[in-house]
């Protein structure tokens, strides 16, 4: 039991990642599997960021009586990954709105069905 409970950030980011990725399979909106898509984002945020962090570990800033640093390093990289990922998801919600006004639907299915019946 307290390997269930000394992990339970790993069980977060397996549920959040769960939960996008149902998200984008079964919904049909666009909107939707954007979301879905931000969750699952989400979630490797949370797992980078836990993975980097180290109990009892100060910034890497050589001081007297520190002794265990953390590294910065995760942490940088999860800044640029949410810079990038905003930029995506504007991306994203702009084709959904070109989209939108191109078959009128943001609904999957009936934008297969228009695009095959012309």
């Amino acid at each position: 039991m307290d390997f269930l409970i000394g992990h339970y950030n790993y069980w977060v980011v397996i549920f959040l990642m769960m939960v996008g990725l149902y998200t984008v399979i079964s919904r049909g909106n666009l909107i939707k599997k954007v979301i879905g898509l931000n969750i699952f984002q989400v979630s490797v945020f949370f797992l980078y960021i836990s993975i980097g962090t180290v109990a009892g570990g100060a910034a890497p800033i050589f001081a007297e009586g520190i002794k265990v640093y953390s590294n910065p390093l995760p942490h940088v990289l999860i800044l640029t990954a949410i810079v990038v990922g905003v930029a995506t998801t504007a991306l994203a919600l702009a084709l959904v709105v070109r989209i939108n006004e191109a078959y009128d639907s943001i609904e999957e299915d009936e934008i297969h069905e228009l695009d095959h019946s012309l």
